[in-house]
């Protein structure tokens, strides 16, 4: 049975992956790749051809969200786009009222870029901005001042109708005073949507290695502690809701595409490195070649640069979906649950661990949706291990 056919239809979202960024920041193990040039008309049609062995793959489909992510897509070309945007709406066909994203670095915004992407359909923009002092910018090593954040903001909110941006805290040297007073600016300049992310040291990053040999200090676990708290606090009073861990909105200004993912719904990876999750006879697991050269040639040579294409077994969909689920406030659907895994919930979970989380007040069950509660996001991670055995 297809995810999509019992409970909350999630919706089908198409990620599109541009590679490309003009430097590496030193805490990102995302695909991205510097390349002194970009032949954009080859990149547009590799693109295209992935779109069409997708659809093809996928009929029926309606898309409700697109996201241009990468690397830095703001780096693509306008035309590019506008054909990747036209040839999605060919293929497959959209929604009313689709949600059309593109990511974008202070770094690469100017105005007659921002209204050209806003003529090839995309309705809100997603910006890298991650700090508002220029010490901290620097020392994430991102390329733009904090005043070039601010004139990315102000031209974004000027040219699209929905824009959202990130900031990043528990930096080095960060206080609870620094970071209220950072925060209290950036909901000044917050629209509909914010994201706010714990600076996390992933593996392979530089960071990574400067945190292991002890030349990056973060700030220590009460002040990490303070400084969530202080996160959830004011954003919650200026009207942003945490609907997920790191995500805030006002009512109705939810990224629907991330929902897409976080409500374990049907998404087509199209691009280097790209995922996805098709629901086809059973959930199948999508990934692209992640090398930019390799995934074009592919593409060039057989029409997509598919590396992996795997059914995912039912027990272990089901718990990706309870993953997923309860890093948001609305939880997991029971009822789609049950579609994918075959059986209520306590087939999915450790039943003894259920009872206890949800003793403790970690956990909320209702007929429809199990939910984590505020006070477990904090340390979600460990919930989600005992819950799932």
């Amino acid at each position: 049975m297809r995810a999509s056919d019992s409970g909350a239809d999630p919706g089908f979202a198409v990620y599109v992956h541009w590679p490309f960024c003009l430097a590496k920041c030193p805490y990102c193990d995302f695909n991205s790749h510097v390349r002194e040039a970009v032949d954009q008309e080859r990149w547009r049609a590799g693109l295209l051809r992935e779109i069409d062995h997708y659809a093809a793959l996928t009929p029926g489909r309606t898309v409700t969200s697109v996201f241009f992510g990468g690397g830095t897509p703001s780096l693509m070309a306008p035309e590019t786009t506008a054909a990747v945007i036209g040839r999605i709406g060919e293929r497959w066909g959209y929604a009313a009222n689709p949600e059309i994203t593109l990511e974008a670095n202070p770094t690469s915004v100017e105005a007659g870029r921002f209204t050209a992407y806003a003529k090839a359909g995309v309705n809100r923009v997603s910006l890298g901005v991650q700090a508002l002092n220029d010490a901290d910018l620097k020392a994430l090593g991102r390329g733009h001042s904090a005043a070039q954040a601010l004139d990315a903001v102000a031209l974004a909110r000027d040219t699209f109708p929905r824009y959202s941006f990130d900031l990043i805290y528990a930096r080095p040297g960060q206080t609870v005073p620094l970071w209220q007073a950072e925060l209290a600016r950036g909901l000044e300049l917050a629209g509909d949507h914010l994201s706010l992310y714990q600076l996390t040291i992933e593996e392979g990053t530089a960071f990574h290695a400067a945190f292991r040999d002890g030349r990056l200090v973060l700030p220590d676990e009460d002040t990490s502690a303070e400084l969530y708290e202080t996160t959830q606090a004011m954003a919650g009073a200026a009207g942003l809701l945490a609907y997920e861990i790191s995500n805030h909105a006002v009512p109705g200004g939810e990224s629907r595409h991330n929902m897409t993912y976080w409500r374990y719904g049907e998404y087509a990876g199209i691009g280097p490195g790209a995922h996805g999750r098709l629901h086809l006879d059973a959930v199948t697991a999508t990934a692209q070649r992640r090398k930019p050269e390799t995934w074009l040639d592919l593409v060039e040579a057989q029409g997509h640069g598919t590396e992996v294409m795997n059914a995912v077994p039912a027990a272990e969909s089901a718990e990706e979906m309870v993953m997923m689920g309860l890093r948001t406030a609305e939880g997991v659907d029971l009822a789609r649950l049950a579609a994918i895994s075959g059986g209520p919930l306590e087939t999915v979970v450790d039943g003894d661990s259920l009872a206890m989380l949800l003793d403790q007040g970690m956990l909320k069950r209702t007929p429809d949706a199990l939910t984590a509660m505020p006070q477990a996001w904090p340390v979600l991670n460990e919930v989600i291990r005992r819950l799932l055995g």
